[in-house]
C-alpha cells in the first residue's frame, strides 16, 4: 500500500478513537433515581441565555372566567362563600365543573397567532398548563378518559396544535406545565386517607400522563406543580427525573423545576422557583425563576379583571431587570378566555415587551450576573454584564428618567477607554467622575428609540472594577416557605 494510504487508514483509525471514546464518556454520564445524583445535571445552557419565558393558563377554568384557575376548589372544595354565591345566582342549582367542560370550545384559538405572539415578545421558551389541578388534560391523553380536550369541548389536541405552530414559525422552546395531583380525582383521595402508603393515582395516572407527554411532544420544559400535599416518594419523583436526564428523547434539552413533592421546593431540581412571584432582590449561586402573572389577582383569566389589575409594561421592565440582574429567568402568564382568544390587553403588554426587547436585548440574553446588582448611589438601576473581546461590557438598566439630564452611577469605575452608549443612540455619552461616582450626561428622551421611556439602557466598556466573589445570599424572611430551607 502506498505510504499516503498507510497515513490515511491510520488517520481513520485514530479518528474513529477519538469519536468512540467521546462517545462511551457521554453516555458513561447517567444519572441515579436520587436527589445527590440529580442534583449534579448540568442545566442546559439555552435557559439561562434564554432569560425571558411565557406562561399559559388555560382550561376548563377559562370558560367560567371568575376568581381564578381555582375556582373549582373555591366554589367545591373549601366552599368560599362569595365564590358558591356566585354560582348561585348565575347558574342553575344543578349545575356542574363538568358542564363548563361542554361549553369549553377553544373555538378562536389559532395556534399560529400564539406562536407569533410568544415570539414577538421576546420569549425564549413557553410553558402551557397541559393539565391544571382540575385534571382536564389539554391532549388526548389515555390516561384521562372523556375529561380530556379531544374528548370534551374543543375535540382538539391542543398541546399538540401549538407545539407544532411554535416550532413551525419561531425558534422558542416548547415547555408543558403539569399538575402532578388532582383535586378531586378519587384514587388521589384514596391514597391521601391512606396517609400516601399507596400509590394508586401516581402509578396508573401520574407518571403514565407524564411519561405520555414526554414521548408525544418532546417538551423542553417539564414545569411540575400540585406536588405539596405529598412526599416525593409518593410521587416516584427521582425515578422519572432519572429517566427524563438518562433515556427520555428530550435528554439532552430538557430542564425541569423544583416541585416534586413536599419540602423538595427551594431545594432540588432543575432549578428553583421557591414559590409564586419570587424574586429575592439579591444575587442567588443556584439558577432560578420568578414566574409572574400580568393579572395581578389570577393566574387564569377573569372577566372582570380590571385596568389597574394589570401589570404596566414599566413594573414588567422592572421584574425583568431586577431577575436577571439577580441570575434569574423571568416567566411572565397570561390567561386567555376559554374561546382560545388572549386579551387584548396582554397582547399589548407582550407587543410592548418585545418592542423594548427588540432595543435593549443584548442587556438580557447570555447576559452574567455582575459584581454588583444594583447601584449604590442611583435607585432603581440594575446591572448585567456580558463577556466581549475586550474584556466585559456592563449594562446598567434605569428604570427611572433622570430629570436632571444627567444620571450618577456610584458602582462603575472607569477608565480612559471607557466608551458609554444607548442602545439604538448612535453617539456615546459624555461623562466625568466625580465624588459620588460618574456622571453621565443623558440625550434627551425623545431622541431615544420610544421603548427607552420603560426602562434606558446604558452600556458601558473598559471599566477597572475588579470581580469579587459571589456571597452566599440569604433568602429574604417573606420567600422562606420551609424552616429548614438549605442556603444556596
Amino acid at each position: 500500500m502506498p505510504r499516503n494510504g498507510i497515513t490515511i487508514c491510520l488517520l481513520v483509525v485514530v479518528l474513529g478513537l477519538q469519536w468512540a471514546l467521546k462517545s462511551s464518556a457521554k453516555e458513561a454520564v447517567r444519572y441515579d433515581p436520587t436527589w445527590e445524583s440529580l442534583d449534579t445535571r448540568p442545566l442546559p445552557a439555552w435557559f439561562d441565555e434564554g432569560k425571558l419565558g411565557i406562561f399559559i393558563h388555560w382550561g376548563v377554568f377559562s370558560q367560567i372566567g371568575y376568581n381564578s384557575e381555582w375556582v373549582w376548589w373555591y366554589w367545591q372544595g373549601t366552599k368560599d362563600p362569595a365564590v358558591v354565591k356566585y354560582f348561585q345566582d348565575n347558574f342553575p342549582p344543578d349545575v356542574t365543573y363538568a358542564d363548563f367542560a361542554q361549553k369549553f370550545t377553544a373555538s378562536f384559538f389559532d395556534a399560529n397567532q400564539w406562536a407569533d405572539l410568544i415570539a414577538a415578545s421576546g420569549a425564549k421558551y413557553l410553558a402551557l398548563t397541559a393539565k391544571h389541578h382540575e385534571g382536564f388534560t389539554l391532549w388526548p391523553s389515555r390516561y384521562s378518559f372523556n375529561w380530556n380536550a379531544m374528548d370534551v369541548g374543543p375535540r382538539r389536541d391542543l398541546v399538540g396544535e401549538l407545539a407544532t405552530a411554535v416550532r413551525n414559525r419561531t425558534k422558542v422552546h416548547y415547555g408543558l406545565y403539569h399538575s402532578l395531583y388532582e383535586w378531586f380525582h378519587p384514587l388521589y383521595l384514596r391514597d391521601k386517607a391512606n396517609n400516601w402508603t399507596t400509590q394508586e393515582f401516581t402509578k396508573s395516572k401520574t407518571l403514565p400522563e407524564l411519561y405520555e407527554l414526554v414521548n408525544t411532544y418532546k417538551p423542553d420544559v417539564i414545569w411540575s406543580d400540585g406536588d405539596w400535599e405529598a412526599p416525593d416518594t409518593y410521587w416516584n419523583s427521582t425515578d422519572f427525573l432519572a429517566w427524563l436526564y438518562n433515556e427520555s428523547p428530550v435528554k439532552d434539552s430538557v430542564v425541569t423545576n423544583d416541585r416534586w413533592g413536599a419540602n423538595i421546593m427551594c431545594h432540588h431540581g432543575g432549578y428553583l422557583t421557591c414559590t409564586d412571584r419570587y424574586n429575592p432582590g439579591v444575587l442567588q449561586t443556584r439558577k432560578w425563576e420568578n414566574c409572574l402573572t400580568l393579572d395581578t389577582q389570577s393566574w387564569g383569566y377573569r372577566r372582570n379583571m380590571n385596568n389597574a389589575d394589570v401589570m404596566t409594561i414599566n413594573a414588567l421592565i422592572g421584574n425583568l431587570a431586577a431577575t436577571v440582574s439577580c441570575g434569574g429567568n423571568l416567566l411572565l402568564n397570561i390567561g386567555p378566555t376559554g374561546d382560545g382568544a388572549i386579551p387584548a390587553i396582554f397582547q399589548e403588554r407582550l407587543t410592548q415587551l418585545g418592542q423594548w426587547m427588540d432595543v435593549n436585548n443584548e442587556a438580557i440574553y447570555k447576559t452574567l450576573p455582575w459584581s454588583s446588582q444594583n447601584d449604590t448611589f442611583t435607585k432603581n438601576v440594575w446591572y448585567t454584564s456580558k463577556k466581549s473581546a475586550d474584556g466585559v461590557d456592563v449594562y446598567a438598566i434605569m428604570l427611572t428618567w433622570s430629570s436632571n439630564a444627567t444620571v450618577v452611577l456610584g458602582v462603575p469605575k472607569v477608565t480612559s477607554k471607557t466608551v458609554i452608549t444607548i442602545p439604538g443612540y448612535p453617539s456615546a455619552l459624555r461623562h466625568r467622575v466625580q465624588a459620588e461616582g460618574v456622571e453621565i450626561l443623558l440625550p434627551p428622551l425623545q431622541d431615544l428609540p420610544a421603548a427607552h421611556a420603560w426602562g434606558c439602557v446604558l452600556k458601558l466598556t473598559h471599566l477597572n472594577n475588579k470581580p469579587r466573589p459571589q456571597r452566599v445570599m440569604q433568602l429574604p424572611e417573606h420567600f422562606r416557605r420551609h424552616s429548614k430551607i438549605r442556603r444556596y
